[in-house]
């Protein structure tokens, strides 16, 4: 029973969780329109736009005039849930035998994902400005009698990020750029609790919050007036999410101990720096080159801790406190892209990425199945005057076949669950976005 809530606490503790993201672990990589249609691949170097900003704010030394940029990525993901099985045995009357459920997939609805950013040159060397964007988020939602319900089937979480900026260029080579970041994470969860007498689920539901700060900085050096190259690090991000712990159903074995209830919950949590390293090379008038490629340490998320309060001993039995392994894994991600000129007004961008999932198959679980994915992006930017740019985007991601193998005992050891399947995921990412120079 405390994995059964242990599951629901992880979601939250994760800050959010990536099955419909273009990115690996919890994170989404949709900060930038014009960077979509290359899969990201000069994101630390290309400084094309104001959403430079958040790919390396030393950019924003390139930029000759105010800007302003605004932009949306619709993410319609795609899941297919194969081989899947699942059992319980039970020594307190509930006896053992296949749990029951459907396993339709499909779980995340079409997603969208803001983003907004505002530059101004001050003079040849200062720059400033601010970006509100979204680098978490999720929404999950199973079918109400998912077969691995126990194991998590609703979530709903996102981090919101404002990012005021400041940049500096030495000489015509050399520049970089600091912003601290304050960031907004809430979230609710919910799973299902596995009957331990009588034959009716109970639920969990969890709800949390906190804000915390972080920062980025960036360097760009231009080794000539055709090739540069940038790094960007983004902090790590201390949370202690706040929230409230609600456990409710008709179960005997949950009413005799006074489990049922609204409880005060808090969670400790850190959500991993990167290094993001890319170089830009123009080829000649009509070709530009990108590469790129990003160290994330996911191994920060070693274990999960849940307190919660106000509980009586037999709630708190339960409950109480809750850790569990998760063992991540740090991960590389790389990406290399082209952009075409067609004439002044027209540019076609291109990409290619390859992203590694942290997850382990030791304790990935139907909140997270995900595993090491491929993608490929098309972008295309119009110029209508000097003033104004349109860029679109277009991405196709899809993961190695990912399997699901989650076993969990409670009430001591005298029950136990089990869910195991194979997902198939694939995701389509639609972008658009309009610059506007002052």
């Amino acid at each position: 029973m405390k994995t059964t809530w242990l599951k629901t606490a992880i979601a939250i503790a994760a800050g959010a969780l990536s099955t419909q993201a273009l990115a690996a672990g919890f994170a989404l990589n949709e900060q930038s329109i014009s960077g979509m249609g290359t899969s990201f691949a000069g994101r630390s170097s290309a400084a094309d736009d104001a959403t430079t900003l958040f790919g390396n704010p030393a950019g924003m030394s390139r930029l000759k005039r105010e800007e302003v940029s605004f932009g949306m990525a619709a993410i319609h993901a795609k899941t297919d849930i194969k081989h899947n099985s699942a059992s319980y045995g039970s020594l307190l009357g509930r006896g053992s035998g296949t749990t029951s459920g459907s396993n339709d997939g499909d779980m995340v609805p079409t997603t969208a994902v803001p983003m907004g950013y505002y530059v101004k040159p001050l003079d040849d060397k200062w720059a400033i400005g601010v970006g509100i964007y979204v680098p978490f988020g999720l929404i999950t939602d199973y079918e109400g009698g998912f077969q691995g319900r126990y194991f998590g089937d609703y979530s709903e979480v996102r981090v919101i990020t404002v990012q005021p900026t400041v940049s500096y260029r030495f000489n015509e080579k050399l520049s970089i750029g600091f912003g601290p970041t304050i960031n907004r994470i809430d979230g609710k969860l919910e799973s299902a609790v596995p009957p331990l007498l009588g034959a009716n689920d109970s639920r969990v539901k969890i709800e949390g919050d906190d804000t915390a700060l972080g920062f980025n900085v960036g360097v760009l050096y231009e080794f000539t007036p055709h090739t540069r190259a940038g790094i960007t690090y983004r902090s790590k991000v201390d949370y202690t999410l706040e929230g409230d712990t609600k456990i409710t159903g008709n179960d005997p074995a949950l009413l005799g101990t006074q489990s049922y209830g609204k409880y005060d919950a808090s969670l400790d949590l850190e959500t991993p720096e990167s290094v993001d390293v890319s170089v830009t090379h123009e080829l000649n008038d009509q070709w530009t080159l990108y590469a790129g490629a990003m160290l994330t340490r996911w191994s920060r998320l070693e274990s999960i801790v849940v307190e919660n309060e106000g509980m009586g001993p037999g709630a708190a039995a339960n409950f109480g406190t809750i850790a569990e392994e998760q063992d991540w894994h740090d991960t590389w991600s790389y990406a290399i892209g082209a952009a075409y000129k067609l004439n002044k007004q027209w540019t076609l961008r291109t990409g290619l990425a390859f992203d590694q999932s942290p997850t382990n198959n030791t304790h990935r679980s139907p909140r997270i199945p995900t595993g090491d994915r491929t993608a490929v992006s098309f972008g295309l930017a119009w110029n209508p005057t000097d003033d104004v740019t349109v860029d679109l985007a277009y991405s196709y991601l899809w993961e190695e076949d990912t399997k699901i193998r989650q076993n969990k005992s409670y009430a001591g050891g005298l029950a136990q669950e089990s869910y195991s399947s194979t997902y198939e995921n694939s995701a389509h990412g639609f972008g658009a976005a309009l610059s506007y120079r002052f």
